[in-house]
C-alpha cells in the first residue's frame, strides 16, 4: 500500500501556469515539463488533469497526428 502525500500546488494548477508561461504545448513537452516540477509523474496522470482541464473549459486539446495532441489554454470571450 503505497502513501501519497497532498501536494500543496496541484497538477492542474500548474499545467495553467506552465502554458500561460510557454503557450501550446505537446502532450509529450507538457509532460516533460511536468516531471521538472513534480519528479515522476506518469502520462496517466497527466491525461487525468488535462481531462479534468478540458471539461472544464480551462484548455483546448487537438490532435496533431497520432499519438500526438496539443494542448493550449481556451481563451473565453467576455
Amino acid at each position: 500500500m503505497s502513501t501519497r502525500t497532498w501536494d500543496p500546488h496541484p497538477l492542474p494548477l500548474s499545467i495553467v501556469e506552465r502554458l500561460e508561461r510557454k503557450g501550446a504545448l505537446t502532450d509529450v513537452d507538457l509532460l516533460d515539463e511536468m516531471k521538472e516540477i513534480y519528479g515522476d509523474i506518469s502520462f496517466r496522470e497527466l491525461n487525468k488533469a488535462l481531462m479534468r482541464l478540458e471539461v472544464t473549459g480551462s484548455i483546448r486539446v487537438t490532435r496533431l497526428m497520432k499519438g500526438k495532441r496539443q494542448v493550449e489554454l481556451a481563451h473565453s470571450k467576455r
